[in-house]
Formats: structure tokens, C-alpha cells, sequence
């Protein structure tokens, strides 16, 4: 899974990477959790990006509670187009959007306890993970929310976890947002190998706080 990640870039490499015309404010986030709104990138009806605010943990439309978007912060790759809680938005809506970040959290249980890895590109760059995201109403209350897509993974992380999110290398950024493709297939962004200048760093276990939330998380 992917249950903590951090987005320490600034806002004029956000707005480059990800050809966008502004962006909402922004400061670096060193340690993100789930529940909180997070960046994210999705396509406007002309084409355009565009960078909003969602809450990370999906909340799908037909839901009652939102108290569901705490156990839907992840969406597995293999099961997205039969999960009633990620179909429709994968396949039908086509609310698919781009997670931006420079790094994100994985712990391995060990006899010592668990063990806190970053994983990030050389010098901290710029990835996108690719997400869904949905529009909920429910008593006067509206909400939009996201989850970050996840799959089996790789040599690389397998040692640490047993699942890693999907990246979607920048290439394949609009193909992945497009809303007018309705044939789009997450095992085509599978294929590329995001992960090969990935670094998996073991870090202090001071990241395991949520509450801290500065530079010294990566340590």
C-alpha cells in the first residue's frame, strides 16, 4: 500500500512539470498521511490541467458515510474495473488523476520492529502516482476525494512491502488524465519501468509521527 508520502518541491517545478497555468498555495510537505487534502493534478473539459485540492481517501458517490474514505486510501491496479468502490470512476467517469510527490514511506517488519524507508529519484525529482478520484453529496455536504492506485511490487521494494504505487511516467501523463479515452488500461502503464533510478533509503523512525513534519523526516 501507499500510506504516507511527502511532496517537498517547489511550486514553480509543480507548475512545470505538470504544465499547469497556477496552483493552488502550497508549501513542502515532508510527512503527508491519509485524511487530509492532498495535490493532485486532473483534466479540465478543454484539455487543460489543472491542480486542486482532494481529500486522500476516496469517498465513492453512492456512499452514505464518508468514514468509508478511511479504508479506501489505496485502490489495487488489479481489481479496479470490479471494486464498486473504484469502477466507476476508473471506467465510466473517467476521474483518473496524478498524485504528485517526491518520495514516499514504506516500513518492514523486522525482530527489532518495524523500519521506515523513503523511496525517491535521485535528488528528490519530481513523480506523479496515478489516482482516481470522486464527488460526493450527502446532507448539504460535498466532497471531493482521492485514492493513490497501487500494485504488486517489484525486485526493488518487494523486500520492504509487498505492494508499491503506480507511477506514471511523464510521457503518459495525458493519456492517463484524458477524459475523452474511455479504453484506458492500467496494465498499459504498468509496462514502464518508473522504478529503475528509484532509491530506497532507510531512514529514522522519527517519520512515523505524522504529527512531524519538517526535513529532518528524511533523515
Amino acid at each position: 500500500m501507499c500510506g504516507r508520502y511527502n511532496l517537498i518541491a517547489t511550486g514553480q517545478r509543480i507548475i512545470d512539470g505538470f504544465s499547469l497555468l497556477s496552483l493552488p498555495a502550497h508549501r513542502p510537505d515532508y510527512n503527508i498521511p491519509p485524511g487530509q487534502k492532498i495535490l493532485a493534478i486532473v483534466e479540465l473539459e478543454d484539455g487543460s490541467n489543472s491542480a486542486v485540492n482532494l481529500h486522500w481517501g476516496l469517498i465513492p458517490s453512492w456512499s452514505k458515510d464518508r468514514a468509508i474514505s478511511s479504508h479506501l486510501i489505496n485502490a489495487r491496479a488489479e481489481t479496479l474495473t470490479e471494486k464498486p468502490s473504484f469502477k466507476n470512476a476508473y471506467r465510466h467517469r473517467h476521474r483518473r488523476c496524478l498524485i504528485p510527490a517526491t518520495g514516499f514511506f514504506e516500513w518492514h517488519t523486522t525482530d527489532a520492529g518495524k523500519r521506515p524507508y523513503h523511496i525517491h529519484q535521485p535528488d528528490h525529482a519530481l513523480f506523479a502516482m496515478a489516482g482516481l478520484w470522486e464527488h460526493w453529496e450527502h446532507d448539504q455536504e460535498t466532497v471531493y476525494s482521492c485514492t493513490i492506485i497501487t500494485t504488486v511490487a517489484n525486485e526493488k521494494i518487494a523486500p520492504i512491502h509487498q505492494r508499491m504505487p503506480v507511477i506514471i511516467a511523464p510521457d503518459d501523463y495525458h493519456r492517463w488524465l484524458a477524459k475523452k479515452t474511455t479504453t484506458v488500461d492500467i496494465a498499459d502503464f504498468l509496462a514502464a519501468d518508473a522504478y529503475r533510478s528509484m532509491r530506497v533509503t532507510p531512514i529514522s523512525t522519527r517519520v512515523n509521527n505524522p504529527l512531524h513534519n519538517d526535513e529532518s523526516c528524511l533523515r
